[in-house]
């Protein structure tokens, strides 16, 4: 299968997905204020720089994009046909760097929570799932 946008398109869409504040972030985080928990953001101090933190409880939440972050299983996670080379070495990266994220943090006494895009889908369990983290 070819790319239906040319390489300069294709490449200017990329560049516009953007790393803060997007769409599903959004939505876990008016679940968890919903819930009643109060978080900060972005917190640069720690490991990974976690979409939320919850500092009181040394708890963090990651919203990963399905794509971006190779969720395995997902239907939203295959590598692009095009300059396959490229997406494959670039996505093991950053799941690698994932994983060493996730293990600095624990080391540092904190709790982690990987929320995928593609748990958006089901509502009730993403806001039963967050419960139970959050305690």
């Amino acid at each position: 299968m070819t790319d239906k946008l040319s390489k300069e398109q294709r490449s200017a869409n990329m560049r516009a997905v953007r790393g803060r504040n997007t769409a599903p972030e959004m939505r876990v985080r008016q679940l968890a204020h919903a819930l009643g928990h109060r978080f900060r953001l972005h917190r640069s101090e720690l490991a990974g720089r976690p979409d939320l933190a919850f500092p009181s409880q040394r708890k963090a939440i990651f919203v990963h994009g399905c794509f971006w972050h190779g969720h395995r299983g997902c239907k939203r996670s295959r590598a692009p046909s095009s300059n396959v080379a490229f997406w494959q070495t670039k996505l093991a990266k950053n799941a690698e760097r994932d994983a060493r994220q996730l293990a600095a943090l624990k080391a540092s006494g904190w709790r982690a929570l990987v929320v995928w895009e593609c748990e958006l889908k089901n509502e009730a369990r993403l806001k039963a799932r967050l419960r139970r983290f959050l305690g």
